[in-house]
């Protein structure tokens, strides 16, 4: 078990947010070379995206199932086997022989790198309750924001001197590397005795109580919603910065980086703020930051506004997430202790499963319009405001007026 202490909590961090990056730099990494593959393929921009959405639609499957696994099993025995299969799969995507087969490989590779998102949420919850769980995964969100810096970077450093193929053989060697740290450094965080049993019926009962669970699904719902208007931003801004904009591949990638940054400063905030502040008021300033700077990338696309108005709106957009990301996160897994894999699970396969819906939508327009984008991303954040009221804000009033009912 690893030790609770400040002195361990940042190695702790360091070491699980490494797993936590795998879903981001699968997903970041390539964005940069989908004009290149568009080319290599002989195929469309809309073929090239749907790529995207599988791996998207991976990531939501897997952390069901693999998330379901880990209550059962445990946290590493699923995390090592999922790490082997990544490098399986991405060396698969790097000889892929056709689109087709791409794209099944890229489903595959997003279903195993959702161990890392699901099963280090677990082990966090494993670790941590109440405000600390709020300041750990506010720290491991700031630790994880470095990966949208990195990650495009990365990726247009590595098709600098070598084609796309490259990018899938580094995500390959991500893997090994992975697998090795799992062996040696990931200890088991679910002893024997909490694990639930291997009964269908019973993990079938305990995600009907989950989705019945009135204020767990409206966090669920307003994080998932406001990612998926940020999926549908990782999928149509390699065309709408390089296509509308003209900028280069490597100015893209520096582009999209600034992310990180936005990140990276709001989970500072948030992680400042808890314990200061009503994390539901804090959820709150989140949400509508969201909304305003939603609704600014939406004038500025109807406008045909200038790009310095886009990548500010779109900015702060993102840098909302570190807000809505640890408060929802923690405050949806504050009861769900004994079946945190599953809970964290569902919590992570909304937003996939939603940015795989959105992420395709986004090019329906063609690769020279940025309309749907401004669209969705404004859409995505007017629904989790809506969720946030009537599921959470209307949720407490009725729990709040049932118990005054029963003290009386």
């Amino acid at each position: 078990m690893y030790s609770n202490t400040n002195k361990h909590q940042l190695s702790v961090a360091l070491m699980l947010a490494v797993f936590s990056a795998l879903g981001p730099f699968t997903v970041d990494m390539y964005l940069s070379s989908f004009p290149q593959i568009m080319r290599s393929f002989g195929t469309n921009a809309s073929l090239v995206q749907t790529s995207l959405t599988a791996s998207l639609l991976g990531l939501s499957i897997g952390q069901i199932v693999i998330g379901t696994l880990s209550d059962v099993h445990g946290r590493r025995k699923p995390l090592l086997i999922s790490m082997i299969l990544y490098f399986l799969s991405s060396i698969g995507c790097a000889f892929a022989p056709n689109i087709q087969i791409f794209i099944a490989f890229r489903f595959i590779q997003g279903f195993v790198a959702a161990a890392g998102l699901v099963i280090s949420r677990a082990i966090v919850r494993d670790l941590y309750s109440g405000v600390e769980l709020t300041k750990f995964f506010a720290l491991l969100t700031m630790i994880t924001s470095v990966t949208p810096l990195l990650s495009p970077l990365a990726g247009s450093a590595v098709t600098s001197f070598t084609s796309w193929i490259g990018v899938f053989i580094f995500t390959g060697l991500l893997g090994i590397y992975l697998t090795i740290i799992t062996s040696w450094k990931i200890k088991e965080t679910l002893p024997a005795d909490k694990r639930i049993q291997s009964n269908f019926s019973e993990l079938l009962n305990n995600y009907k109580k989950l989705i019945l669970n009135r204020t767990f699904m409206g966090y669920a719902l307003v994080s998932g919603i406001i990612f998926a208007g940020v999926f549908a931003y990782v999928s149509g801004s390699p065309f709408i910065y390089q296509r509308i904009y003209g900028v280069s591949p490597q100015v893209f990638s520096l582009l999209f980086a600034l992310n990180g940054i936005g990140l990276m400063l709001a989970s500072q905030l948030t992680k400042y703020l808890a314990g200061r502040v009503n994390p539901r008021n804090i959820l709150l300033f989140g949400l509508w930051l969201a909304f305003a700077a939603s609704l600014a990338v939406l004038i500025v696309v109807l406008s045909h506004g200038p790009l310095f108005a886009l990548v500010i709106s779109l900015f702060i957009f993102n840098a909302s997430n570190g807000i809505i990301g640890p408060i929802s996160f923690t405050l949806a897994m504050e009861s769900q202790g004994h079946i945190a894999g599953s809970a964290s699970a569902l919590l992570g396969i909304l937003p996939f499963f939603l940015g795989s819906v959105t992420s395709p939508l986004v090019g329906m327009a063609g690769e020279y319009s940025a309309l749907p984008l401004g669209l969705i991303i404004f859409t995505s954040s007017l629904l989790s405001v809506f969720f946030y009221v009537v599921l959470i804000k209307n949720g407490i009033a009725v729990v709040s007026s049932k118990e005054i009912s029963n003290v009386k």
